[in-house]
């Protein structure tokens, strides 16, 4: 079976360290959708490890990892973050650990004028941008769905330099119509560019999809690894505010190319609070202290962009919205420590919704069409807090009973366990519950 796990909120949930913890219990972890505008955390042995498109079971002996055909891949951040794994004596090359990482020919490639065409797009925008990455996901998923776009097999080709520069072209046309200036900073990124693509043809390029369904075939265990996070899915998030990929379960599906039957578990991934990094709605954002300090406790600063998180409570319609949507079987909340320091803590249960001549209107706990638009005020519900570190708390028996008050009123909501709660950013700061029942 293929078990996925994602993340239920703005991104940014913790989905690297829990890949890393689960992935001794399969055989494949497979990347399925997003780019370099992912980062995902590890942390272990006293460092801290920062992924952007391969796979977090990377660290785990014995697992092939595999970067599934619904990736956006850059070469030049793959060959970057390659290069930072060699020194922990990861030699990831196909002469050397062939069955340790997997790329799909079918994968979008990220080329220079991507980049440069997302920075004209937000540029353009002014006031409305959407707080891009300006890591070219957008323009290059754009030309996948235009049949326009360049795949990780086509590097392979004889003539992959001629469709490489068909579709610079093009992008060329796109940015001299914006005003943009690409002539000065183009060559080198292009000299990069080639160079990084001659040093990805040292690694398995492969139709990964078959290699998916034949480990399948033989009984082994697959752990679909998602980016980003389900309110920003293209379809289903709080759009135009989105990312360009479909980051929910049925991502899973068509980005690594394995039948909607073969879907076991899904572990949705929450933080006990909210964060969310660029522009767009967030109706229990806390714009005061509490904001501050739940940013400065968190340590919560973008792993890709470094850019500040904005922060709020946790917020139980979107959750449960993802939830539906996702088909969530297991829930993993992360980062409890962080609601150390504070004395109240709050979760959002319903929203009010503003009528059109602006009264409140009545309570909902659905999400409304349109979060941009639509006036939401938060209705909320206040716990005690626990007001102490967790640091020894090995087992969900010893937890504070603040702390277990607010884990049982979430379950009861939410209608499913929480298996695992994260105590801290270490691989070994985690609660299991095991055979947990609601």
């Amino acid at each position: 079976m293929v078990d996925v796990l994602l993340g239920l909120q703005w991104g940014d949930e913790g989905k690297g360290k829990i890949v890393d913890v689960l992935a001794p219990q399969y055989q494949v972890v497979a990347r399925f959708q997003g780019g370099p505008n992912a980062g995902h955390t590890l942390e272990f042995d006293g460092i801290k490890h920062v992924l952007h498109q391969i796979p977090s079971g990377i660290f785990r002996p014995d697992i092939k990892n595999i970067i599934g055909n619904g990736v956006v891949l850059d070469p030049i951040v793959f060959r970057r973050e390659i290069d930072g794994l060699a020194k922990f004596n990861l030699d990831l090359s196909k002469n050397r650990r062939s069955a340790s990482l997997t790329i799909s020919k079918k994968a979008s490639i990220i080329i220079p004028t991507h980049r440069l065409l997302d920075a004209a797009y937000e540029q353009a925008k002014g006031a409305s941008k959407i707080g891009s990455t300006l890591r070219g996901i957008g323009p290059t998923y754009q030309d996948k769905v235009a049949r326009l776009g360049l795949r990780v097999g086509d590097i392979l080709s004889p003539n992959f330099h001629e469709k490489y520069q068909r579709l610079v072209q093009q992008h060329k046309t796109t940015l001299d119509h914006y005003g943009f200036d690409y002539a000065s900073v183009l060559p080198d990124a292009e000299t990069e560019f080639f160079s990084a693509v001659a040093f990805m043809k040292q690694f398995n390029l492969t139709d990964s999809e078959y290699s998916i369904n034949a480990a399948l075939a033989d009984g082994k265990r697959i752990l679909a690894e998602g980016a980003q996070g389900s309110l920003l899915d293209i379809d289903f998030g709080s759009y135009p505010f989105v990312t360009s990929s479909s980051t929910m379960t049925a991502g899973a599906c068509t980005g690594l190319g394995v039948a909607p039957r073969q879907i076991g578990e899904v572990y949705g991934i929450f933080k006990a609070y909210c964060t969310r990094v660029g522009s767009g709605p967030f109706p229990t954002e806390l714009l005061d202290e509490t904001g501050e300090e739940m940013r400065r406790e968190g340590r919560e600063f973008g792993a890709t962009t470094g850019r500040p998180r904005r922060c709020g409570w946790l917020d139980l319609p979107a959750l449960k919205y993802a939830i539906m949507l996702n088909g969530v079987t297991q829930l993993v909340m992360m980062k409890v420590d962080v609601l150390n320091i504070f004395d109240e803590i709050k979760v959002c249960t319903h929203y009010q919704i503003a009528g059109a001549d602006g009264s409140l209107g009545a309570l909902s706990e659905q999400m409304p069409y349109d979060l941009v638009d639509t006036d939401v005020t938060p209705v909320y519900k206040t716990f005690k807090g626990w007001k102490t570190s967790l640091d020894s708390f090995t087992s969900f028996d010893d937890i504070p009973v603040e702390l277990a008050a607010y884990i049982s009123f979430l379950e009861e909501l939410l209608g499913l366990p929480i298996s695992f709660i994260s105590t801290g950013p270490d691989r070994e700061a985690i609660i299991h519950r095991q055979s947990v029942a609601v």
